[in-house]
């Protein structure tokens, strides 16, 4: 039995929107691009068209995977940052809007040949958008997970920054030398969601995004506090560091910054106004 387009996205949402997935069609619409490779424009000047069947049968998959609260972009493997296409499996956490902004504000703080350092870097979209960004620079970008520096490794060649990107191993600076390795920039989007705060996320979050790169646990500033304490001795001098933070933590932030060390540049909001990208000088 022949689908058509408008059939096929029609029970989609239908399935989705039963599950309780908000902006189920267009959830459907993404999915379906994806599958047959065609923009949201296609499926609307098309809508009569049928669906090859092994095309169906996978979007059929795909929407049964999303109804149970897996994330679009685990399922199609691909999330766009700063203008950029990353793959993303579920060993990274998704990249999202906010840290966009971590982005803006590093770039004017960097010349085209400044050395980064991106602690956490998962999926690799900081460390290797700053470098797309700026044609010299160089990145070293750490995580605990193997798999997650395996994604990363594979943005940094799609995106052809490879040569000048080294990927360790490490929780924080823990794999790192102060006395090797000194840089310009450390960027960091941390873990820190509290624990108490893990209950409270989205189903799509909380079951399926890896649990280390949301929350550290206890009040979600173990990491924060790490890099407060650890960052300058890694910073050259009038080096900065930035780092995104949770909507929360704007205040307990600028209590914990020891002014011998540093000097709080900002605390730059999101678009909803919310304190996010915390940026900090060596002195």
């Amino acid at each position: 039995m022949s689908v058509s387009i408008e059939e096929a996205l029609r029970e989609a949402a239908r399935v989705l929107e039963r599950e309780g997935v908000a902006d189920a069609r267009r959830e459907a619409g993404s999915l379906l691009s994806h599958v047959i490779k065609k923009d949201r424009t296609f499926l609307i000047s098309h809508a009569e068209d049928d669906l090859r069947d092994a095309d169906w049968r996978r979007f059929e998959e795909m929407i049964v995977r999303r109804a149970s609260g897996e994330p679009a972009q685990y399922i199609t493997g691909v999330q766009d940052f700063y203008g950029r296409s990353f793959r993303v499996t579920p060993d990274v956490l998704i990249p999202r809007p906010e840290t966009e902004l971590l982005v803006e504000a590093a770039l004017p703080l960097m010349n085209t040949d400044s050395k980064i350092c991106d602690v956490g870097t998962g999926s690799g979209c900081i460390a290797v958008t700053l470098l797309c960004e700026r044609a010299d620079a160089r990145a070293v970008a750490v995580d605990v997970s193997v798999a997650a520096l395996e994604v990363a490794r594979h943005n940094a060649k799609a995106l052809s920054v490879e040569t000048r990107i080294v990927l360790r191993v490490s929780d924080c600076f823990a794999g790192l030398d102060p006395n090797n390795d000194q840089f310009d920039v450390v960027v960091s989007n941390p873990p820190y969601v509290s624990a108490n705060a893990l209950p409270g996320l989205q189903r799509e979050v909380r079951e399926h995004e890896p649990l280390v790169a949301l929350s550290p646990g206890a009040d979600g500033l173990i990491v924060i506090r790490k890099l407060l304490n650890d960052a300058a001795r890694f910073l050259r001098a009038g080096g900065h560091l930035l780092m995104e933070i949770g909507f929360d933590q704007g205040e307990k932030v600028q209590q914990l910054v020891d002014e011998r060390a540093w000097t709080l540049r900002d605390i730059l909001p999101d678009l909803q106004g919310i304190p996010r990208i915390v940026v900090l000088q060596k002195n």
